[in-house]
Order: C-alpha cells, then structure tokens, then sequence
C-alpha cells in the first residue's frame, strides 16, 4: 500500500468521525477552539489506536472482531443519538454540550472500532511508504491517519458550530438523528454479506426526504403571515397526489410483478399484503394521540400531550408507512432485483422529500400560530419527520436478511399510504371551491408516475 491509498484509506476512515463531529458542533452551539481541537484529538487518537491494535493482533482475532465491532458502533453511536434527542426535549439551561471524557471516550470508540479490521488488512498488504521495517511503516501509516482524522473532526467541530449557532432549536436533533444513521449504516454494512449496500447510497437515500422536512419547517423563519387557505388546499392536493401515486405505482403495481414470478394469481398475496397496511395505518392512527392541523381534529386515547405534540404526531402517524416504502424500494434495487427499475429509488426519495415540504410546514406553521416561538415550530417540523428515514433503513435491514418479504413489505406500504392519504385529504380542505386543490393533486400524481416510468 503506497502514500497515496493510504491518504485516501485515512480520509474515509474519517468520515464517521466527521460526521459526528459536526453532530457534536451542532449540539454546542458556538463551540471554542479548545472544544475543535479536543474533538480532533479525540477522534484522531483512536482512529489511529484502533488499526494499530488490529495489526498487532493480527489475523487470529479477525472472525471475532468482524462480528463484534459492527455491532458495538450501532449500538454506542444509537444510544448517544438518542440521548440527544432526549435532550434536546429538555430545558435549555440543563443542556450539555457534551465534551466531558465519558461522552467523547463512547463517541471515539464507535466511531473508530470498524478501524480495527484496517489494520488486519495491514498484515495481508503491508504499508510500504518509508525504506524501514513493516512495523514502523505500520506506525508512519496510524501516525497519518489520526493526523488526518485530528484536523477533519476539528474542521466538523466548526461546521456544526457554524449552523448550531444559527439554528439551536432544531439543530441537536439533527445531530441525533445523523449520529443513529451512521450506527445503522455500519450495521447494515455488516448484516449486508453480498455488499451490494457497501455504498454510501442508501444512507444518503434515506435522508433525502429529511432534507425536504427540514427545508418545510425552516419556512416559519421566512413567513411574516398565515397560511393561507388557498396555499394550503393546492399543497396539501399535491402532497396527496405524489403519495398516491408513488403506493400505486412505486409500490403496488412492481409488488405484483415480483409476486407474479412465484404465484399464478399473484393478485391474492397483493391484496392480502395491502389490506394488512390499511388494517395497520388503522390501529396506528387509533393507538396514537394526534390532532390533525387546521382541522384540529384529535383522535386517539386521551392524553396528556401539549396540543402542539400532538399535531407533531399527526405527521409521524403519517410518515411511517412512508419510510416502510422508501426503504422497501431501496432495498429492492440495490438487491438487483429485476422488476424494480434502476431509477426508481431515487426518484421516490426526492417524490418523498417533495411531499414533505408541505407536510412538515403543517406541523410548523400552525405550532407557530398558536403563539409558540420560531424555534420551536422548526424543531417540532423536524421532528415529525424522522420516521422516514429511520424506518426506511429499518425495512432495508430487513429486506437485506429475508428477502422473499420484500414485495409483501411494497404493497403493505401501498395500503398504508392510501390509507392515510385519504384520511387526511378532507381535513385538509377547505369551504370554498376546491379545484385548485384538485388540480394540484392531478398534477403530483401525474409527475410521479411520469417519473417512474419515463426511460
């Protein structure tokens, strides 16, 4: 392995601990320089530890620590992420930008185990940058990585400082929400023995529709006046229409192509697999308190909740059987699946991130005009969206360990979907006449399915 595989070995290693570094930016806020370089020391040191120790223990522990260190990054890098969004529900006084040792000692761990295996790789194909021995080659190559590592995790410390300044309220959140995915992402590598997932794709599809929440609930920032009744029936018909169109035709019609391999009369197993996503859109939406915006309309057992709770969950209800298809396609394409088209995945994941523009500016707007500050309707937006990209990998797992549920997983979403649309398109509208919004949902059906289908 000469310098420059190696510089490029050092920056992809680093890019977990990046990512978390701009988390822990995030959760800072206006972070100093001493909070810069104590991250980058931290990340730097064990990402160059870890390969050390895997070289020195060389192939014998290579089964165990391939099996363990997945595993052990998902479940420290899920526990911190979590911890964090309870935190970020918490009072502002009692936050914790968490630096202290025990929270970066976790953090540098997760994000440095797989590294272990890197220096495995070191005993089969030795580093040979310097005329010494193998060792101190060995040595010149964690020396460069954790310099490599130091100054990217730094420059993440400063990235997240930059925008958690910014936008507080919503900002921890994200750093959570981020920190779970890269723990899924490590596992889903792991459970992925083909590595037709060993791309950064999926993770990035999944957070493609989060981005569109993120974008509808920043619009409480921009908005000087109320939603206006005519704004809101033409977004809410549009967001209905791509849903619509993606439980049809993303979901539902390539289900009953893949089925159609296996049974003769594929439609039964179809039908059985839809009516089992309404019946489950059902029990969710009578099991969850929420209270549907503007027609304020709240359904589910009694609760304690804050009205603005509620109306958040309203969107999460929404929002699962959302990510139960993205994460159904997903995995659908990248198992090669041969009755889901290349480009579907990607067009969903922006079809999605569309329709969640409007869907996450009807948690904030009206949180907003109940009297509560920007930052909070914005961190309530955000919230109700995480249910997408959160369910999205979980189904990709599971589509990825038993993949003959994959076409049931597709028109249980489609029914979902449906379900949940149709509800909620009359609590939507308005008194007045209501071709806008019609026209408005004509015209997101039809895209998507143009979309889908357009070579």
């Amino acid at each position: 392995m000469g310098l420059f595989e190696l510089i490029l070995l050092a920056v992809g290693l680093a890019m977990d601990a990046f990512a978390v570094s701009i988390c822990k930016g995030l959760a800072a806020g206006k972070a100093t320089l001493k909070e810069y370089l104590l991250c980058g020391a931290w990340f730097g040191s064990f990402q160059g530890l870890m390969p050390l120790i895997g070289f020195l223990v060389g192939s014998r522990f290579e089964r165990l620590i391939s099996v363990a260190a997945p595993w052990a990054a998902f479940l420290l890098l899920s526990l911190i992420g979590i911890n964090m969004l309870r935190e970020a529900f918490g009072d502002e006084e009692d936050e914790n930008p968490g630096f202290d040792v025990k929270t970066m000692f976790l953090m540098a761990v997760a994000t440095s185990i797989d590294a272990l295996a890197v220096g495995i790789t070191f005993v089969a194909v030795p580093v040979r940058v310097l005329n010494v021995s193998v060792l101190l080659n060995t040595v010149f190559a964690v020396i460069l990585i954790g310099i490599v590592t130091f100054v990217i995790s730094a420059a993440g410390v400063r990235i997240g400082s930059i925008f958690g300044t910014r936008y507080k309220s919503g900002s921890e959140v994200m750093g959570g929400t981020i920190l779970i995915f890269i723990g899924l992402h490590i596992l889903i590598e792991h459970l992925d023995r083909s590595h037709i997932l060993g791309d950064s794709d999926t993770i990035f599809g999944m957070l493609i529709p989060l981005a569109g929440t993120v974008l509808g609930a920043a619009s409480v920032y921009a908005r000087k006046h109320d939603l206006s009744d005519t704004l809101r029936t033409v977004f809410a018909g549009g967001s209905a229409g791509i849903m619509f169109s993606i439980a049809v035709w993303g979901m539902i019609e390539p289900s009953f192509r893949g089925l159609r391999t296996v049974f003769s009369n594929a439609i039964i197993p179809v039908f059985a697999a839809f009516a089992a996503g309404v019946v489950f859109q059902y029990l969710l939406d009578h099991l969850v308190p929420h209270t549907h915006a503007y027609a304020m309309i709240t359904e589910g057992p009694e609760s304690t909740l804050k009205p603005e709770t509620r109306i958040m969950m309203a969107e999460v209800i929404h929002h699962v059987p959302e990510g139960i298809a993205l994460g159904a396609i997903y995995a659908g394409h990248f198992m090669e699946t041969d009755w889901i088209s290349a480009s579907t995945a990607l067009v969903l994941a922006i079809a999605i991130a569309v329709q969640n523009y409007p869907e996450a500016l009807f948690v904030s707007a009206p949180i907003l005009e109940q009297g509560n500050k920007p930052g909070k309707a914005f961190f309530m937006g955000v919230i109700s969206g995480i249910p997408v990209p959160l369910t999205g990998v979980i189904t990709v797992i599971e589509a990825v360990l038993f993949p003959v549920v994959l076409p049931y997983l597709m028109s249980f979403a489609g029914g979902a979907m449906i379900y949940t649309t149709v509800e909620e398109i009359p609590q939507l509208a308005t008194d007045r006449d209501n071709n806008k919004g019609t026209l408005a949902f004509m015209t997101g059906f039809a895209v998507v399915m143009l979309m889908i289908f357009l070579r």
